[in-house]
């Protein structure tokens, strides 16, 4: 059509409505997942419930629900997002709540909400609805946050109140990864330099305080510090890990080979999944892995930059939000099973196995993928319209010069 009509502009034939290998690297990582899951749950899998691929079967029925989450969650308008944020930060602040009031204790720690067969960590959902919150209230008080104190301190004061929640269940890595998520997107909109770094020195101490007063937080620290002064107490399951690490070498000792998840290490399909890819894999599964988290990474951080010159705001910090969120959740996931960090207790994106932590990632994925649709679909509109101008002005530019011909022959 545009080769036979002027006023069309002609459409380039690569133009892809989405980004496919963000899709295929999403994709590339659930997939893994599964298969490092299945292989870490068999043993402890048959001796709880007498069927090797329990913990298999409920994975994959996860991976299927977070794919046709995210296909659903690709179908809404980015504007809805930004219209929804203060609504979706009150259900954050419902689902806190509820967990603290009617939740289920596993461990201790008070953090799922069962609703019939559906088990929902509240947590894994707070996260990313208070990052869109956070993403709204930076376009709604941009020249607050970056002209005064009181536009700085309001979000900061949503963040403690639902910190506070979390910390009720306990869940310290949550409260964690928010924070650093949060200083890192205030310095991204422009804070100032000296209340960035205010904020980064009192949230530090802040998680230093909150691990000193609780005897059980210490004794992780201690056992992080020095984990082969108690192996078989506190230093058993960092210690572990690392015989896990030690033993995948190059390139591991295969699919299906690993002696640690012989429920020698504990959680080893949830929390210290690395550990099992990384001695069945070796050094080359865990790089593999860790370079498809960063592509992601620098997708999403590319995506923020992209949106801020198409002057998407909203999108912008969504995109950044959610690139920091993945990376820090990723560093104290890897960090906390190689021995680097303490033990947190987080998810791997999209890898760990874990139902509400797969479908929020996935989501979180879909609303990259919908923020760099959106603007594909803008850049095409753009260039249809201005060459449907040029096309119409050709067109009035030839309609003249020919009534000029006309006009000069009729004098002839």
């Amino acid at each position: 059509m545009s080769k036979h009509d002027e006023t069309q502009a002609p459409i380039k034939a690569d133009i892809q409505p989405y980004d496919h290998s963000l899709i295929l690297l999403a994709i590339a990582l659930l997939s893994i997942g599964l298969v490092v899951v299945t292989s870490a749950s068999m043993p402890v899998a048959d001796r709880l419930f007498g069927n090797p691929f329990h913990f298999a079967i409920r994975h994959g029925i996860y991976v299927v629900l977070a794919m046709i989450s995210a296909m659903i969650v690709m179908q809404i308008p980015m504007r809805w997002w930004r219209m929804s944020n203060v609504w979706l930060l009150l259900l954050t602040v419902v689902l806190l709540i509820s967990v603290l009031v009617i939740g289920r204790s596993v461990n201790g720690s008070t953090r799922w909400l069962v609703l019939g067969p559906i088990t929902i960590q509240a947590a894994e959902p707070a996260k990313l609805f208070f990052f869109c919150y956070l993403a709204g209230y930076l376009v709604r008080r941009h020249e607050e946050v970056t002209d005064n104190l009181k536009g700085f301190i309001k979000p900061l004061v949503v963040f403690f109140a639902l910190a506070l929640l979390l910390l009720l269940q306990p869940d310290l890595g949550t409260v964690v990864v928010m924070l650093f998520t949060t200083i890192g997107l205030l310095f991204l909109a422009g804070a100032k330099l000296w209340q960035f770094f205010s904020l980064a020195i009192a949230g530090t101490l802040a998680v230093v305080l909150l691990i000193v007063f609780e005897e059980y937080r210490v004794r992780r620290i201690t056992s992080f510090l020095d984990p082969w002064a108690d192996p078989f107490g506190s230093g058993y399951q960092l210690t572990q890990s690392l015989m896990a690490y030690g033993r995948g070498d190059v390139f591991g000792q295969g699919l299906g080979n690993s002696l640690q998840k012989l429920e020698y290490l504990p959680e080893a399909h949830t929390d210290f999944i690395m550990a099992i890819l990384a001695e069945e894999f070796g050094f080359a599964g865990v790089l593999t892995v860790l370079v498809i988290m960063l592509v992601i990474v620098m997708k999403a951080m590319a995506m923020g930059n992209a949106a801020l010159r198409r002057e998407r705001p909203f999108e912008a910090y969504l995109a950044y939000s959610i690139g920091i969120w993945f990376s820090l959740q990723t560093t104290v996931n890897v960090g906390a099973s190689a021995g680097v960090l303490p033990t947190k207790g987080l998810t791997f994106p999209l890898l760990s196995y874990g139902g509400s932590s797969l479908i929020v990632m996935s989501v979180a994925v879909a609303i990259l993928i919908r923020i760099d649709f959106e603007m594909r679909v803008d850049g095409i509109q753009a260039i249809n319209k201005a060459g449907a101008a040029k096309g119409k002005k050709r067109n009035l530019s030839q309609k003249s010069k020919t009534r000029s011909q006309h006009g000069y022959r009729g004098c002839n």
